[in-house]
Formats: C-alpha cells, sequence, structure tokens
C-alpha cells in the first residue's frame, strides 16, 4: 500500500503546480459544465497490486505470496442519476504477476509456482460525490464485478504435478475505494485508490485430494488494490 501511496504522491507532483493551484480559495472555475450531462466517458491507465487469501483444511504451515506491481488499462462509461450519485461501467484488462511458495519441499521447482494473471475485469460501480469545492471534488466509489481470468488453466489437464497451478476463469469481486476529482483547463482528471475483493473461490484443485499443494486449501480468493488515472 505505501508504494502505491508513493505512486500516486509522485504522479501529483509531476502535474506541477496546475494541480494544486485547484485548493485555491477562489480559483477561476474550469469545466463548469463538465458534471451536468447525463453521459460521460474517458479511460484510464493505472497499476495494481494482487494478493490471495487462503482458507485452509487445517493449521499448517502458511502458503506464502510474493506479490509484483502489475498494470491496468480501461474504458468509462458515466451515467448521471443526480448531483451526487453516478453509475460506472469501467470495462479493462488487468494484469498481474503472484508467486506461490508451498512449504515442505526441498527442491525450488515443487515449492515455487508463478501465478500470472490476466483479468478483463466488468465492473459496474456507485460513485458517490461531496459538493465540488472550486476545482476539486472528492468521491468514494463502491460496487461489484465480474473479471474473466484468460491465465487460469482452468482446462488445462495437467496440475501441481506437471507445474501447473490452476484457477477458475470466472471470478465475482466486490469493490471499494476513493479519489479526488481535479477540473483541469481541457479534461477531468481522477486519481483514486481502490481495493478489490474476490466472493467466489477461485482454486481449481490437483486431481490427487491428497495433493500437497491444494489438499489443505478449502478456498482461494483473490484480493488486490488498483491505483487508476482517470481521464474524462
Amino acid at each position: 500500500m505505501r508504494r502505491f501511496t508513493f505512486l500516486l504522491a509522485l504522479f501529483l507532483c509531476l502535474l506541477g503546480s496546475d494541480a494544486f493551484a485547484q485548493f485555491n480559495e477562489k480559483p477561476i472555475l474550469n469545466l463548469e459544465n463538465e458534471d451536468k450531462a447525463l453521459l460521460n466517458w474517458g479511460y484510464f491507465l493505472g497499476f495494481n497490486q494482487y494478493d490471495f487469501k487462503f482458507e485452509y483444511a487445517n493449521d499448517l504451515q502458511d502458503i506464502l505470496v510474493n506479490k509484483t506491481i502489475g498494470f491496468n488499462v480501461g474504458l468509462i462509461g458515466e451515467l448521471r442519476l443526480h448531483e451526487h450519485l453516478d453509475l460506472r461501467f469501467e470495462p479493462g484488462l488487468y494484469y498481474g504477476t503472484r508467486t506461490l511458495g508451498f512449504p515442505g519441499f526441498s527442491e525450488e521447482n515443487d515449492a515455487i509456482r508463478e501465478v500470472k494473471s490476466t483479468y478483463i475485469n466488468f465492473p459496474l460501480l456507485l460513485k458517490v460525490s461531496a459538493r465540488r469545492i472550486g476545482n476539486w471534488k472528492p468521491f468514494l466509489v463502491g460496487g461489484f464485478s465480474g473479471s474473466l481470468n484468460l491465465g487460469s488453466n482452468e482446462d488445462s489437464l495437467d496440475d501441481n504435478n506437471s507445474g501447473t497451478f490452476r484457477m477458475k476463469k470466472q471470478v465475482f469481486n466486490y469493490e471499494l475505494g476513493f479519489g479526488i476529482d481535479f477540473y483541469t483547463e481541457y479534461f477531468k482528471f481522477s486519481p483514486s485508490i481502490r481495493g478489490v475483493f474476490a466472493i467466489t473461490d477461485e482454486l481449481v484443485p490437483d486431481n490427487d485430494p491428497s495433493s500437497p499443494w491444494t489438499g489443505n486449501i478449502e478456498a482461494l480468493r483473490t484480493r488486490g488494490v488498483f491505483v487508476n488515472f482517470t481521464f474524462e
């Protein structure tokens, strides 16, 4: 989380004094009618860090997860419901890598599994905004999403005995986050931080019920952090 906060702060610094000038008491108002349209469109770029939450059958040694930073890109469609309430659809591509370390093995080839995930995410979100103050406006966002994991290996006949870690293709999540809308001279820029939490179990267990890799896992669910930079 600290790495994401640093990236967000660094990006704002790179914007220069114009971004921080939005906090002046009486700035020149930019894009005064930006939020009055029934429909708004945009796109986003960003970073992610995916993790796993495990539920174990027995109280044994935990599986370790090494997390890396991935990237996000997608589109935005927004329907204005109220002055402070918008319905958003944000289809996007999210790529990330997690490395699992399984206990009880002496050989690295058995103990380590690299899980590369490419999610096509389809979130339907409610954005609740505060009153606009000059050229900025804070907001909360939350809702549900369905994801398609293109790197799941769900249909593979091989399992961890052959070095293949399998997950389900379809995942359902809930998402919660917050951010700030900045109204610049030419567009609305919105940095945000959001957490994603899988509702459904994603694990495809090994063919052997007593597998040393998946035998003790009752459920495996993705959780992660997104930092998105939105342009509308």
